[in-house]
C-alpha cells in the first residue's frame, strides 16, 4: 500500500497542501517530513513537539537554509495563524512545505507529545 506522502506525490510531485490535519502531519513525519516550529523562545520552552526543530518565524527567512529541499517541512504555531505564512515563505524559497492546522493546540488534542526543555 502506497503511503500518503506517495500518494500525494504522484499527483504532483512538487505541491503539498497549504495545510494539513494533524493525523496527516504525523503521517507525514513519520514518511520523513520536518517538523518547524516558528513560534517565539518563551512558547518553544512552555512546551513543543519533540521532533521540532525551533526556528522562530522572524528569523526564518535567514534560517531555511537549514532544513532539507528534499523532505516536506510541515510547519506549526501555536494555532496555525503564523505556521500558515511561514508555509507561504518556505514554498516560495523553494520548499516542499505545508501549515499544521490547528497548531500546537491540535497536536496536544490529538495525543500528539509535548517536552519542555
Amino acid at each position: 500500500m502506497a503511503s500518503f506522502l506517495d500518494r500525494l506525490l504522484r499527483r504532483d510531485p512538487t505541491a503539498l497542501p497549504a495545510s494539513v490535519r494533524v493525523d496527516r502531519a504525523m503521517t507525514l513525519l513519520d514518511e520523513g517530513a520536518v517538523l518547524v516550529d516558528v513560534r517565539e523562545p518563551s512558547e518553544w520552552r512552555s512546551g513543543h513537539a519533540p521532533r521540532a526543530r525551533h526556528i522562530p518565524l522572524g528569523t526564518l527567512a535567514r534560517e531555511a537554509r537549514r532544513l532539507p529541499k528534499d523532505a516536506p517541512v510541515v510547519v506549526m504555531c501555536a494555532s496555525g495563524m503564523r505556521s500558515r505564512g511561514a508555509a507561504a515563505q518556505l514554498r516560495a524559497a523553494g520548499y516542499r512545505a505545508t501549515s499544521l492546522s490547528g497548531g500546537l493546540g491540535a497536536w496536544r488534542a490529538a495525543g500528539g507529545q509535548v517536552v519542555t526543555r
